[in-house]
């Protein structure tokens, strides 16, 4: 008990360096989700990271970055290779009332996925088994308010993978770390794909001191039906 408390106060004294006040309900949750991640990341590889205060610090906190750059009018969010659920999930408990779909190509990660939303009780949550560029072709591509992607790829991969699910008028939410090398070049995959970087706002993640760069590219025309190519392409041949 007094392990837990002290990580509870490292998570909420973290979410409130970031400016993020986390309620003891969602505290619980995160618990429950630093819980089953570390249980079933021992029959999936689901996470390099397996202490508790890196999860908490590098995986929690640090998905709830995207927070403080995203459309607070925002009402859907896509999540391009989720992985074990970041960023997505950890939003989806700061704010149960946006509609989350994940897109994950590992089967084993998707039912890691389906069992974590059950335990956590979240509501309209959608999880896709299958690759972003066939499912961008689909009656989902330009639908969502917020695309958002971690540790996918390079800028103008990820770029070719998350813009076409935007709508007009939308935001694709990159997070990187403090040298944007990869920017420059991704600029023009932006502009093919009907985007632009409208912000880009650095930040410290709590206990760690490293700094992070939150880069907001905002959908302003359709994606040209060409994108995504077909899979494998993105990462042989990027924009």
């Amino acid at each position: 008990m007094a392990k837990e408390n002290i990580l509870s106060e490292l998570l909420r004294e973290g979410a409130e360096k970031i400016g993020i006040f986390l309620s003891s309900e969602k505290i619980e949750k995160f618990f429950i989700y630093l819980e089953q991640l570390k249980l079933w990341n021992e029959k999936v590889n689901l996470t390099a990271i397996k202490r508790d205060k890196e999860i908490i610090v590098k995986h929690f906190l640090d998905s709830l970055t995207c927070y403080l750059i995203m459309d607070k009018d925002a009402t859907n969010l896509v999540d391009i290779g989720s992985g074990a659920g970041f960023p997505s999930l950890p939003l989806k408990i700061l704010l149960p009332e946006i509609k989350c779909t994940l897109i994950e190509a590992r089967k084993k990660k998707v039912t890691f996925l389906h069992h974590l939303v059950r335990k956590l009780e979240l509501k309209n949550v959608t999880l896709i088994n299958g690759r972003a560029e066939e499912i961008a072709r689909g009656e989902r591509r330009e639908s969502f308010d917020v695309a958002v992607g971690r540790a996918v790829a390079g800028l103008n991969v990820l770029a070719e993978y998350a813009l076409p699910y935007v709508k007009v008028g939308g935001c694709f939410i990159v997070q990187k770390g403090s040298q944007v090398k990869q920017l420059k070049k991704a600029r023009n995959a932006f502009l093919l794909l009907g985007g632009r970087v409208e912000r880009i706002k650095k930040i410290n993640l709590p206990f760690l001191n490293q700094e992070r760069n939150l880069i907001l590219v905002r959908k302003v025309g359709p994606t040209p039906l060409k994108y995504p190519r077909r899979p494998g392409i993105p990462e042989k041949n990027p924009l």
